[in-house]
């Protein structure tokens, strides 16, 4: 994967960017003045970051695969260590669809009923190939989306959802909180 240079990222002009941000030079970005990325981060082929008005904020130790997608006019926030798998797609926005309201961006904003909310995703949650995440969710800690799964509702704390609508079908060990202060303490041991 051929990568963004340093200096072609700074160039792009981030609100903010890490060290070790590797982007790859096929990514589409779009309103970058709102995109916050942080340290050891990696976005591969293919993938949009489509930032509105609430931004983009992508925490530490962050992989986004190839062909994800993140869009949308409201807060979209990547929490430390979470991976975003090939496929996903996340929207903080999204037309009505009732027929009340007309639909595409080509169309003027007072006919559409394009409504805004933010999207969370937790520290350690990990989402599934091909799985898209609808506005307003919020995956909290430790969360892992099982691949094809549409997420319409929030999802507590170290929970397995998968399916379209997703449910919950299991729980989720909590072991990788023990093995993130070792990570980091080796971190700290290191300089």
């Amino acid at each position: 994967m051929a990568c963004y240079s340093r200096e072609q990222l700074e160039k792009i002009g981030f609100a903010e960017l890490g060290e070790d941000v590797r982007i790859s030079d096929k990514a589409s970005i779009y309103g970058a003045g709102n995109i916050r990325i942080g340290n050891h981060v990696r976005i591969d082929d293919f993938c949009v970051l489509s930032a509105g008005a609430g931004g983009i904020d992508i925490g530490n130790w962050i992989h986004i695969a190839v062909y994800s997608s993140l869009i949308g006019g409201g807060r979209i926030h990547l929490q430390d260590f979470s991976n975003i798998s090939s496929r996903v797609s996340i929207y903080s926005s999204t037309d009505d669809f009732s027929g009340e309201w007309m639909t595409n961006p080509m169309v003027p904003a007072e006919f559409t009923g394009v409504t805004q909310a933010d999207v969370t995703v937790g520290r350690h949650v990990v989402v599934g190939s091909g799985s898209v995440i609808l506005p307003g969710v919020t995956l909290e800690q430790g969360v892992a989306i099982g691949a094809l799964s549409l997420v319409k509702h929030s999802c507590r704390e170290f929970s397995i959802h998968a399916g379209t609508p997703a449910r919950q079908i299991g729980e989720r060990r909590r072991d990788l909180l023990e093995r993130e202060r070792a990570f980091l303490a080796s971190l700290n041991r290191a300089e």
